[in-house]
């Protein structure tokens, strides 16, 4: 799950939430949260399952995106972003 940082970084964006409203929302540090996203430190399940909580988004919608997110560079890249970001507004309207 390499991409999960991403993900990660890419959620909280789409969410318009800063790296320090995230790390006081979670109990954690911002230095921590930056670290997540860069990829040098690896999320325990408690970390997801923060996440979950804070974006209402279900774990397994995370390990999902994170397990199919690609890097590829070009418009199949900006599709998926989108698509992702779209997912993500679903996502958030059917558990609200």
């Amino acid at each position: 799950m390499n991409n999960l940082n991403k993900i990660l970084k890419h959620i909280r964006i789409f969410n318009h939430t800063t790296q320090l409203e995230l790390a006081e929302n979670l109990g954690m540090s911002r230095s921590y949260i930056s670290e997540i996203e860069s990829g040098k430190k690896t999320p325990s399940l408690e970390v997801l399952e923060k996440y979950s909580v804070a974006f209402k988004i279900p774990l397994s919608a995370i390990i999902l995106f994170a397990e199919n997110y690609d890097e590829k560079v070009g418009l199949e890249n900006i599709m998926k972003k989108r698509l992702t970001g779209a997912t993500l507004k679903v996502l958030n309207w059917i558990v609200i």
